[in-house]
């Protein structure tokens, strides 16, 4: 039975129906909906109005401009305003994000392009700002994880921006356009670990567990909110969606990288650009910023010398920058090294713990995962050598476990039907990139509530093109949601064709298969254009850009009277039912 308990911002909500601003949205949207197919000649009453859904995979930079490639042909093509939610996995959302900060940002969506074309291409963020960012991550909330140095240090440089914006201040941003859906994974959570964002709440899309966005990693208990945390700002949500890009090595190599950029003059501020838009970077020597605050000089450094470690490098440069650091402290700690290579495990143990207790300030309790709900913002209970300890086994276990997303579970101590009882126990939960499970956010549109008739799927994925719309229809099989049959030719699923459609007779949705890279819009080199365009790529030239904004826009150009015709068929096949019912 629906339990209607959301009396505030600030409690949780369980239950399967929308949320109020939702329904007020997608009713207010199907008017808009209604006249654009009329300027289509396409006729009908309001309640035959199709729910149309466009969903945007994962890949990066690739997916990123993709989507917003499609978007602008959409657009152009006066089919925009027919769509009534846009869901994005992994960089899909780097597109949606910069796109929903603005407001109405469809009726000037050809220069938002244009501005994010030259941001992405000519932009750039300091290395100073990314280490302020990633401090102030540290220094502001309870939980850290890879996620925060992620986003600080690497996203900012792939979007080339910071983006401070909260998910709650688009609220007033979507009012004529698609109602906007951000997706990750519990990566915790086996049974239902589909999690969506929206401007308004965020929670398990199938399970139905919500909470107000903005209060989405606050401390709760039994349902009430106990604790503030500050709302995730756009950047980490980012971080959080994009994760994906990168296998665990590929990661701390670009880490490897980053860090000692933030922490030294780099001879020139911004990367320069090769000619497959990668990134390449020249250190000169070591010179501390005098400007930057020793705190996050000290965090910046122990971070870089665990991944040092991890990726068997020697760590010289971050044990010679602490040594600069630990002047003046009393009983600084030993340098450990005393021949070349890497750290072992137990030194790095070893010097973490005494750097954390030489700045016993920066550190105590503010890594410990047992933290007290009654600690004031400078001063920490317990005893100091218990939670310093604490702190530098947590700092070492986000790297060695590979700790991604930590946040408050706002259904900790909670009693919900149908949620794992583990999951309510657990004070924390580990939020992932959707792409890592499945990369396109189909299970956000269709719930059942969405009422969902059409689902345009834009495939940015390279391996297989076909593989998410395939492992969808096994897993609906599986959970019982209708789902249409998929059936792709065994000739074409290396040689896919720009346009895919799946139905049935049953109550499932008609879904469209869009993939980026196909043998009509590439003529032949779907494999040459993949490489060019490699998932973790950190920057793209003009021409990159451009190139693959056309491609994207021939997709939709080229198949927009077929995609009229399904719309036509979905309507009426509303219409008949409607007789019947008559």
């Amino acid at each position: 039975m629906e339990k209607a308990k959301k009396t505030k911002s600030s409690e949780v909500r369980t239950g399967h129906r929308l949320n109020e601003a939702e329904k007020l949205h997608v009713a207010r949207r199907r008017k808009s909906v209604l006249q654009c197919l009329k300027q289509h000649k396409i006729l009908c009453r309001e309640d035959e109005v199709p729910n149309i859904a466009v969903l945007g995979s994962g890949g990066g930079l690739r997916a990123m401009v993709g989507l917003l490639g499609s978007l602008c042909q959409l657009k152009e093509d006066g089919l925009l305003d027919c769509i009534m939610y846009l869901s994005g996995v992994s960089g899909s959302i780097w597109c949606m994000a910069s796109l929903y900060k603005e407001a109405d940002w469809s009726t000037k969506l050809e220069t938002m392009k244009d501005n994010i074309v030259r941001r992405l291409a000519d932009g750039s963020v300091s290395w100073w700002k990314m280490g302020q960012k990633l401090m102030q991550y540290y220094s502001e909330k309870d939980n850290f994880s890879l996620t925060d140095v992620w986003a600080a240090l690497i996203v900012s440089n792939i979007v080339k921006e910071i983006d401070e914006h909260r998910i709650s201040e688009q609220r007033g941003n979507y009012t004529n356009e698609p109602y906007p859906i951000y997706t990750v994974i519990d990566n915790r959570m086996s049974t239902d670990p589909w999690f969506e964002i929206t401007p308004d709440e965020s929670g398990y899309s199938l399970s139905g567990a919500f909470v107000d966005s903005s209060c989405w990693g606050s401390q709760f208990k039994k349902g009430k909110k106990i604790k503030d945390q500050p709302e995730i700002d756009m950047l980490y949500l980012q971080g959080l969606c994009g994760s994906v890009i990168a296998h665990k090595e590929e990661v701390l190599k670009a880490l490897h990288q980053m860090i000692p950029m933030v922490l030294s003059n780099p001879v020139k501020e911004k990367a320069n650009t090769n000619s497959t838009g990668g990134a390449t970077f020249s250190l000169s020597p070591v010179q501390l910023k005098t400007e930057v605050q020793q705190e996050y000089q000290v965090l910046l450094t122990l971070l870089g010398l665990h991944v040092s470690t991890i990726v068997k490098e020697n760590p010289n440069f971050y044990l010679n920058t602490m040594d600069d650091l630990l002047k003046g402290k009393t009983n600084p700690p030993v340098n450990p090294k005393t021949s070349e290579g890497p750290m072992s495990e137990t030194e790095l143990k070893t010097y973490t713990l005494h750097v954390c207790n030489s700045f016993s300030h920066l550190f105590e309790g503010k890594l410990s995962p047992n933290k007290s709900e009654k600690l004031s913002p400078n001063t920490f209970g317990g005893k100091p050598e218990t939670s310093l300890t604490e702190s530098a086994n947590t700092l070492i276990d986000i790297f060695t476990k590979w700790i991604w997303g930590t946040m408050y579970n706002y259904l900790h101590d909670m009693t919900v039907e149908g949620i794992d009882p583990s999951v309510l126990k657990a004070k924390t939960r580990d939020y992932i990139d959707a792409g890592l499970l499945h990369n396109s956010p189909y299970f956000s549109v269709l719930r059942k509530e969405r009422d969902i008739d059409l689902i345009i799927s834009l495939d940015f994925s390279l391996a297989d093109p076909f593989e998410t719309v395939y492992k969808t229809a096994a897993m609906c099989k599986d959970l019982q949601i209708p789902f249409p049959k998929v059936d792709v030719p065994p000739e074409e699923k290396t040689k896919p064709k720009d346009f895919y459609v799946f139905k049935d007779d049953t109550k499932a949705p008609t879904v469209i298969h869009v993939p980026l890279f196909n043998d009509v819009n590439c003529k032949g080199e779907v494999e040459k254009w993949g490489q060019r365009y490699r998932t973790f790529q950190m920057n793209y030239s003009h021409e990159m850009i451009s190139d693959l904004l056309e491609k994207a826009g021939l997709n939709i150009k080229k198949n927009k009277m077929k995609l009229l015709k399904e719309v036509k068929k979905i309507i009426e096949k509303k219409k008949t039912c409607n007789h019947g019912k008559a």
